[in-house]
């Protein structure tokens, strides 16, 4: 099955837009992941949404979002109260300046994405845009609800890009 793109928007360079869409560079089908089995029946293991309280299993429509502010007490989270706080995107990354990639830390690195140009209007201008091969750009973008910094690193066609968490997000290890 071809990969499908995760965010489509567009690249700005000085003057020079153009549509693009952003792959992953991996695959979730890649990875090993294994499931829990009981050691006595060999059965696998389910996961139940159960009140802490009744012990009773609850329906996935019956669940809300809710941040605790106390102890035994939450607030209720609307899907639309978190709409009117998510970040405002124009869909397009803006390249700011160029640094070079050894002058950012590994630590901040976080996923690659291939950065490939959307439609024919694209090709040209991208070809244009992403002629220097060397320079690794940091770009603040709101994807989603997700903000970072992400950057195109040097590859041959399509361009690899590597989406990288802004500092305070990090955790210390």
């Amino acid at each position: 099955m071809a990969p499908r793109a995760n965010w489509k928007g567009f690249l700005r360079l000085s003057l020079v837009t153009c549509p693009i869409a952003l792959f992953p560079a991996t695959s979730e089908s890649e990875k090993i992941s294994f499931n829990q089995i009981n050691k006595k029946t060999g059965n696998r293991i389910r996961y139940l949404k159960v009140d802490a309280d009744t012990g009773e299993e609850v329906e996935s429509s019956d669940i809300i979002k809710g941040y605790q502010v106390d102890k035994d007490r939450y607030l209720e989270v609307t899907k639309d109260e978190l709409e009117n706080i998510a970040l405002e995107s124009t869909r397009t990354i803006e390249i700011d300046e160029f640094v070079p990639r050894n002058e950012i830390d590994d630590l901040y690195l976080v996923r690659p994405y291939y950065i490939v140009p959307d439609g024919k209007v694209g090709h040209d201008a991208y070809r244009e845009a992403s002629r220097s091969q060397q320079p690794f750009q940091p770009d603040g973008c709101a994807e989603g609800e997700h903000q970072g910094w992400q950057g195109p690193a040097p590859a041959e066609k399509p361009s690899k890009k590597t989406h990288a968490k802004p500092a305070a997000k990090r955790k210390a290890g």
